[in-house]
């Protein structure tokens, strides 16, 4: 039984195939650059060897029939035959108020996809056009769509509420709701498992932090709020997102730097978080070396960055009335120890205690925390495409 999972972004499309017999990756890889100059495919050999192959993709059709070709070609194929793919599970990005989690793609569920391109319209065009190439190649592959913003459905109406007048709500669909469902849902049941939380009484903070972030507070496994917003540029600092900011504040600068809407969304989207403030770079990598070379402009950006972190973890302990665990995941989340530690560091008085060789010697699923601490400290690499996989499966009853 072999599932593709396709993630269709803005410019790109990152595809994994599982062999869901036992759950194994059998090829994975990437298009970007997708209508720019020098769009390639990359992708990783059984070997671990890596292959580029160029070619001019000006549309996702044209890259996921790319993706296709090159599964089942001689030179790099992992399957004989197209018809080895039993079913195909895509990320979508937002699904609104209708879906509360994934379903069997439909002509009714296309419809609701498009309804929402409002709401997403970088990626849920992207995601449709997915869905689409695969209805029209593969039109006897069953198709199912796992969503962003699923996951959150359940936060209550005081969470994801604006104070902005009701019927913007009821007109336009304004309200929070929430992004990186499919890794916080991950990682929270991880989390139970690992930590044996009873899947009843369990209190958990997920933190997903990379070039985008945000943070979940998961009561009894259900998402009860979330820092991403109407959008995704609410909530934490991120590479080149602003987070929280005061309203007041971009319409004071739409008068003073002339900026029409489209322009406010490029600063807040594209030109905000650690690049913005830094002056260096969106990479906290290249932040960490800015500012071992004494830069200050870095230090204050990563500075702000950590202080976002830390004080949504304690805002999301007090919503609760307690935090049982903390979960850091995302590509900065799994790998930056001094991420991890300057989140925590402030919070003993919540019984937090970071175990700070645990924490720098941790290189995957790890408990940093120490024995005494009251509430328990884990990083758990993310896997969102399994979990469109596993969701796949289980929906199709294959």
């Amino acid at each position: 039984m072999k599932i593709l999972v396709l993630n269709c972004g803005s410019s790109s499309i990152k595809y994994q195939l599982f062999d869901m017999e036992n759950s194994t990756i059998i090829g994975q890889g990437g298009i970007e650059k997708i209508g720019l100059p020098g769009s390639f495919l990359k992708f990783t050999l059984p070997s671990g060897e890596k292959v580029v192959l160029t070619k001019q993709i000006p549309e996702h059709t044209v890259g996921v029939e790319f993706i296709l070709d090159t599964l089942v070609s001689k030179e790099y194929g992992c399957i004989k035959s197209l018809d080895e793919i039993t079913a195909v599970g895509h990320r979508v990005v937002h699904g609104g108020e209708k879906f509360n989690h994934s379903v069997v793609i439909t002509d009714e569920v296309i419809q609701e996809v498009k309804n929402c391109i409002d709401l997403a319209p970088l990626h849920n065009p992207a995601n449709l056009k997915g869905i689409d190439t695969i209805k029209s190649l593969l039109p006897s592959v069953p198709q199912v769509g796992v969503f962003d913003t699923a996951f959150h459905q359940t936060m209550p109406d005081y969470a994801y509420m604006y104070a902005l007048p009701y019927e913007y709500y009821t007109k336009y669909g304004v309200r929070r709701y929430g992004f990186h469902g499919t890794s916080h849902r991950y990682v929270s049941i991880k989390a139970i498992e690992m930590l044996k939380l009873d899947p009843k009484n369990n209190k958990i903070i997920t933190c997903h932090i990379g070039n985008g972030g945000s943070i979940t507070a998961v009561v009894n496994g259900e998402s009860v709020d979330t820092s991403m917003g109407l959008t995704p540029v609410e909530g934490l600092m991120m590479g080149t997102r602003a987070g929280d900011v005061d309203s007041g504040a971009l319409t004071f600068l739409m008068e003073k730097e002339n900026l029409d809407a489209q322009g406010v969304s490029n600063m807040v989207n594209k030109q905000s978080g650690l690049l913005g403030l830094s002056g260096v770079s969106s990479d906290m990598r290249e932040i960490n070396e800015a500012i071992a070379s004494g830069n200050e402009k870095a230090l204050l950006a990563r500075s702000v960055y950590f202080y976002r972190l830390k004080k949504y973890i304690g805002a999301y302990a007090a919503a609760m009335g307690g935090v049982d665990a903390i979960v850091f995941t995302g590509g900065v989340g799994e790998n930056s120890d001094i991420c991890r530690a300057a989140a925590c560091k402030g919070l003993e008085f919540m019984g937090v205690e970071l175990d700070q060789a645990k924490n720098l010697a941790c290189r995957g699923t790890e408990v940093i925390s120490t024995d005494n601490s009251k509430v328990t400290v884990v990083v758990i690499p993310t896997d969102e495409e399994y979990m469109i996989a596993l969701d796949t499966k289980t929906l199709l009853n294959l």
